[in-house]
């Protein structure tokens, strides 16, 4: 199973850079993940100043909001993805996170869902989705 670990931020850390021990310590926890052939993907997110939301309304033409964005709840600061057993597996590892600054934070994990999810999901879309996934891959090769 594919799961998405959302690392959140606030709005006193959003934009703030990490310390150079937490730089590390992140490595060291990045690494035992890639050796135990779990971590598919991970990436730290620039400041939410430099980002925009796109709010949708019915039919109305959508509406670009620019950063930075104060709903500390709703802040995220990086991510990762990684295929694990199960959920139980996603937490324990997760639980290990380093977190040499000792601030408080928050860390959401949530299962990235499969085309069986879906209850609406035809074979044409299915196989169009193994198409794209397929295509996306060999560019990164």
């Amino acid at each position: 199973m594919r799961f998405m670990v959302i690392v959140k931020t606030n709005e006193a850390t959003d934009g703030k850079a990490p310390s150079a021990e937490l730089l590390a310590e992140m490595g060291k926890f990045n690494e035992e993940m890639v050796k135990a052939g779990i971590l598919l993907a991970g990436e730290g997110l620039a400041p939410s100043s430099e980002g925009a939301r796109v709010v949708f309304d019915g039919k109305e033409t959508p509406k670009v909001v620019d950063g930075p964005f104060t709903e500390s709840k709703e802040l995220v600061g990086g991510f990762w993805i990684l295929q694990v057993r199960d959920r139980e597996e996603a937490i324990e590892w997760i639980k290990r996170m380093p977190n040499p600054d000792g601030e408080p934070g928050e860390v959401e994990i949530r299962r990235v869902a499969e085309a069986s999810d879906f209850e609406n999901m035809t074979p044409e879309v299915e196989e169009l989705e193994g198409r794209l996934r397929a295509q996306s891959a060999a560019r990164e090769a």
